[in-house]
């Protein structure tokens, strides 16, 4: 058996501990970003013990990760039958989820951390990215099926593009028309629909 495998067993999990940690790791990582925080300090902040932690988690990424998902909403990938209602879901789920003062803070603590740390980066895609972008891969195979949309598009291509551009008008707000707005109008610009015959 592993160390790790080893340091994991003993006594149940304390749900009251996983919930101190995960809303400590936030805050403090809003207060001095992701490479100066530590699991001592996050420790602290929660009210645990160092080991309290090491056993929950492989590396602080994993937990900071966790931790900024823990005060998101997760996204639900629509299933309307029709491609551009689909979209229209996402566009409006995602309002809801960034445009208020916690999620443009989420964001910007997502941002921060994989930019100056790519354990992190790289820990966030495969945590939650890839499985959201996969999701997302059924929407467009559905409105293929149905030729909604161009039979070569690329799923992965296309949710980076839609992650793009909604973050892009997140952070330099169109000043003459709503977010939802925009990252509709440049959603149709991108996914025309399939020629019909």
């Amino acid at each position: 058996m592993s160390e790790l495998a080893k340091k994991r067993l003993g006594r149940p999990r304390s749900h009251q501990s996983d919930q101190a940690i995960l809303q400590a790791t936030p805050g403090l990582l809003a207060e001095i970003g992701f490479d100066a925080i530590s699991i001592e300090a996050i420790a602290a902040r929660a009210k645990v013990g160092k080991t309290t932690i090491y056993r929950r988690y492989d590396s602080k990424a994993e937990l900071v990760a966790d931790a900024i998902e823990s005060v998101r909403q997760d996204v639900v990938i629509p299933d309307t039958g029709d491609f551009w209602q689909d979209i229209e879901q996402l566009i409006e789920n995602a309002a809801q989820i960034t445009l208020n003062p916690l999620g443009r803070k989420t964001v910007a603590m997502i941002i921060s951390s994989a930019a100056s740390n790519a354990q992190f980066a790289q820990t966030y895609w495969t945590k939650y990215l890839q499985p959201r972008r996969q999701a997302f891969a059924i929407v467009i195979e559905r409105a293929k099926a149905r030729q909604q949309i161009q039979p070569d598009l690329d799923p992965g291509l296309v949710f980076d593009a839609i992650s793009g551009i909604m973050l892009y008008a997140l952070i330099f707000q169109p000043t003459d028309e709503s977010w939802s707005a925009y990252v509709h109008r440049a959603l149709h610009l991108l996914l025309k629909e399939a020629p019909k015959d």
